[in-house]
Order: structure tokens, then C-alpha cells, then sequence
């Protein structure tokens, strides 16, 4: 399954020496030529083309995700008399409208393609955004919150399907972790931009008068439907549709994935590939970190400004400093991302930051002082901001053919969101401004992110070694050739990444 790279002496008369990809995993071998220099310039091609147009929808995605946050601070709570509960529940709808849309959302995306499916729905988000900045009462607030979470669910597993249709699988992290690394860096301009947007003196007709946090939501949802828009300008259909590249690197990009998968690009999700996508166990060990990692990432983004807020800064001081802790977390999450596909490991980086997670998290729980809380908001940020693409691409890379890894995808992320749900109820105003609970509660996630780390690597090693041995053998008895190509990531020749 995964191609095996080996050089071939003969030289062809008409192209120069060549690097030969072979694979074992259904008994058959093709070795379709290029050079590495082929598939290098062709890698950076797409990465100028695709990475930053993904990194900036996804950007956009979490900007309007975690607006609320600023907006709370500026005014939402009191305007929409958001008491007790009441702003954990407006967070909670989201994320349980979120979660239901994943997995049907990347089926229909594997059905009509990303180019005007993923735009379209950041589009959407954007212009529930500026609805929200309309909204009078708390019922009115769930409702919007209901529909971010009807255009977002989507995005993120969407997004990740759609690299994963032009990366091999030790290219993906890397590329995975610049544009899940925007969740960090929307948190940055999102502070800016909210501190901003709310100084814009009070404007609109007279049953609508917009001001600071109904700005916060205003502008930043008309950015984000602009950008969108623009967006299927850039973003191709499948790599043998887009036109920066040559005939020659379209069929580079279309075979040296289909080598490795051993699947054609445009299968469609069939009622087997859901069944082998729910019984891959590391869809689980990467759910279940996706989860725990994203009780850290959705808690901090959501009530990080009012952490800050509450240790004595007033808002636009509180929201200028959520800035540096999220730009610091974006370069760990990225350089992380970048080692790994180096070195061809997943699990090892991310049990070995869960211990900034854990020590940040302890001092936040028995810490005191403003310069200790804060540092501790740092390490938990930088501790946890590389899990989140850590366990995606994990997910991803040990899943085979795309119509498996469309539905991988948005199940290990549907997952993982459930703890978005568990994130807004760990901060609850009775537990301020020390928040014992909340600590509390992401300290033991941080826990569980280095028992689960340790448990994926144990389990894919010994897998692996199995498969070397012919352990799983038996599982090619009987069956066609056909039929050998669905097995996927069962099948004996597939290894998978620790």
C-alpha cells in the first residue's frame, strides 16, 4: 500500500534517469517514471497553491467560530442579558448542530467536489456572522449559533479531505498543521481585529444601530464572505483540473497517489467504505485526542479573553494579550508538523508536548499571581495547539483510498468536537475567577492525550511488525484482486504510521 521507493538503473532515451515506485500490496507492481526533482517542483507548485488558500478559509472558519468570545467581553453578555448558563448554552448549540454535519457533509463533498462546496460554505458562516450582529435577544443568539454551526460543521474535515487528495501520506502533517495552525493565528487577529472593530463609533439605521461587539461579528462576516468568494479562483477540482499545473504534472500528481493508495481518486463513498472507516481502531485512539485536545483549544479560544479579563485587565488590554499567546502557538504547531513528516512519526511528538499542557495547566490550578497565570495560558497553548492536527493527520495517514479517508476524516472530527461541548461547560461563572473546575478538567484531558499518544504508537509498532512477519496473511485468502484493493488499510502490505 504505502510505495516503496527504489532506483532503477536503465535509462529511458527520451527523459533522464528516473525514480521507480513500486508496490507490493494487491501482488501486482507498476513503476510509473518521474524524477525526484519532478515531484519536489511539483509539490511546492501545489503547496503555493493550495496551503495558503486553505489556511486562510480555515482561518476565517475559527475567526467567526470564536468571536463570541470578544464580543462577550465587549458588551454581548449585558446587551442580550446573558445570566448564569446562558452563554455556555449559545456555545454548546454550536457545537452540537456541528458534530452532526461532519460525516454527511464530506460524503456530499466527495460527491460534487470541493472547488464550490468548501467556499461556499465559508461563505455561509460569513454571512451568519453578520446576522449575529443583528440579534436582540438570547433565543435569537442560540439560533445563529445553531446555523455557524449547520456551515462550519464542514469545513474543517472538509478541508483536511481535500489536502489529503493531493498529499501522500508523509507530506500531510505538515500541511495539515500550517492550515489547522490558522485556528492560532485567528485567535491572534481576532483580538486585534475585535479590539478594533468595537472602537468604530455606533453606526446603522435607527432599529439597527451596530457598536463594538455588534461590529466584532458585522465586519469580520463581511470579510470573510469577500474572501470566500474569491476562493474557487484558486481552488481546483482535483489535481488533473487545475491549471497551474503542466500535463505532466497532473499525471505525476494523479499516479504517485493512486500508487499508494492502490484506489482510484473519484470512488465514491460506498456503504463499505463507512463500515471499514468506523471499525479502524486508530480512528478512535485519533477521536479520542481529538476530543481531549479540543477541550484545551476550544476552551482557550472561547474564554481565554475572559481568563485575561478576570486577572484584572480591562477588555482591550485583555484582548491584546490573547495576541502573542496564539502567534506563539501557531510556529510550535507548524515546526512540530514539519518534523514529523521529516521523520515519518506522528504519536511521539504529541505525547511529548502534553507535558507543557500538563505543567500549564497545574499552574493555572495552583498557581497564583498574574505573571504565573499567564505564563501558564502560554504553555497550555503551545502544549496543545499542535495535537489538533497532530491526531487528524495521524487519522488520515492510516486510512486507505479517499472515499475511507472522506469518511475518516469527518468521523474523527465529529468525534473530537464533542469536546468543543465539554470545553464550554468546564468555565462556568460560578467557578471564577480562579476556575478550580476548568483546570481541573483540561489537566486531566492533557493526562489522557499522553496515555492515548503512548497506547497509538504501541499499537501501530506491534501491527506493523505482525504484518512483516505475515501475521495477516489469511486475509488475502480467497479473495479477487478487487477485492484485495478494498481491504485498505487491513490489508497486509499497508503499514501504518507511529
Amino acid at each position: 500500500m504505502a510505495a516503496i521507493r527504489s532506483t532503477d538503473e536503465k535509462h529511458d532515451s527520451d527523459q533522464p534517469e528516473t525514480t521507480v515506485l513500486e508496490t507490493k500490496s494487491q501482488g501486482s507492481s507498476e513503476a510509473p517514471r518521474w524524477t525526484p526533482e519532478e515531484e519536489t517542483a511539483l509539490r511546492r507548485k501545489l503547496d503555493w497553491q493550495l496551503v495558503p488558500a486553505v489556511t486562510i478559509l480555515y482561518l476565517l472558519c475559527f475567526l467567526d467560530r470564536i468571536n463570541i468570545g470578544n464580543a462577550r467581553i465587549q458588551g454581548l453578555g449585558t446587551d442580550l442579558d446573558l445570566y448564569g448558563y446562558r452563554f455556555n448554552i449559545a456555545t454548546s448549540i454550536f457545537y452540537i448542530v456541528y458534530l452532526t454535519i461532519e460525516v454527511p457533509s464530506n460524503i456530499l463533498l466527495k460527491y460534487v467536489g470541493p472547488r464550490f462546496y468548501l467556499p461556499g460554505l465559508v461563505v455561509g458562516f460569513g454571512a451568519v456572522s453578520v446576522a449575529t450582529a443583528f440579534v436582540k435577544t438570547f433565543e435569537q443568539l442560540c439560533a445563529v449559533r445553531a446555523l455557524l454551526g449547520i456551515f462550519e460543521g464542514g469545513t474543517m474535515p472538509g478541508l483536511a479531505f481535500f489536502l489529503s487528495s493531493f498529499y501522500k501520506r508523509e507530506e500531510l502533517y505538515f500541511r495539515v498543521g500550517i492550515y489547522v495552525s490558522a485556528a492560532s493565528i485567528a485567535g491572534a487577529f481576532g483580538g486585534l481585529l475585535a479590539a478594533g472593530f468595537s472602537q468604530i463609533p455606533e453606526w446603522g439605521i435607527a432599529s439597527s444601530r451596530l457598536h463594538t461587539w455588534r461590529n466584532i461579528f458585522f465586519f469580520e462576516g463581511l470579510i470573510t464572505m469577500i474572501i470566500a468568494m474569491l476562493a474557487p479562483i484558486v481552488l481546483p477540482q482535483s489535481p488533473e483540473t487545475s491549471k497551474y499545473l503542466t500535463d505532466r504534472e497532473k499525471f505525476i500528481a494523479i499516479e504517485r497517489l493512486r500508487i499508494e493508495n492502490k484506489a482510484h481518486a473519484h470512488e465514491k463513498v460506498q456503504a463499505r467504505h463507512v463500515k471499514r472507516a468506523l471499525l479502524n481502531i486508530n480512528n478512535y485512539i485519533c477521536s479520542a485526542g481529538f476530543f481531549a485536545i479540543n477541550i484545551t483549544v476550544q476552551g482557550l479560544s472561547v474564554f481565554m479573553p475572559s481568563l485575561l479579563a478576570d486577572m484584572g485587565w480591562e477588555s482591550l488590554t485583555a484582548q491584546y494579550y490573547t495576541v502573542p499567546v496564539y502567534v506563539a502557538a501557531s510556529l510550535v504547531a507548524i515546526g512540530i508538523g514539519f518534523i514529523s513528516d521529516k521523520t515519518r512519526m506522528r504519536g511521539i511528538y504529541l505525547a511529548v508536548f502534553t507535558f507543557l499542557g500538563i505543567t500549564g495547566f497545574a499552574m493555572l490550578r495552583w498557581g497564583h499571581g498574574n505573571a504565573v497565570r499567564y505564563t501558564a495560558i502560554y504553555l497550555c497553548a503551545v502544549g496543545a495547539f499542535p495535537g489538533g492536527p497532530g491526531f487528524l493527520s495521524w487519522g488520515l495517514n492510516n486510512s486507505a483510498g479517499p472515499a475511507i479517508r472522506a469518511v475518516s476524516s469527518s468521523w474523527i472530527v465529529t468525534l473530537g468536537t464533542m469536546g468543543g461541548i465539554l470545553a464550554v461547560w468546564a468555565y462556568l461563572p460560578n467557578d471564577g475567577p480562579a476556575f478550580p473546575i476548568g483546570h481541573t478538567i483540561n489537566l486531566v484531558a492533557q493526562i489522557f492525550v499522553l496515555f492515548l499518544s503512548v497506547f497509538g504508537i504501541w499499537y501501530c509498532v506491534r501491527e506493523n511488525k505482525i504484518r512483516a512477519k505475515g501475521g495477516r496473511d489469511d486475509r488475502l485468502i480467497g479473495l479477487s484482486e478487487e477485492e484485495k484493493v478494498d481491504l485498505g488499510y487491513r490489508h497486509p502490505d499497508f503499514r501504518y504510521i507511529a
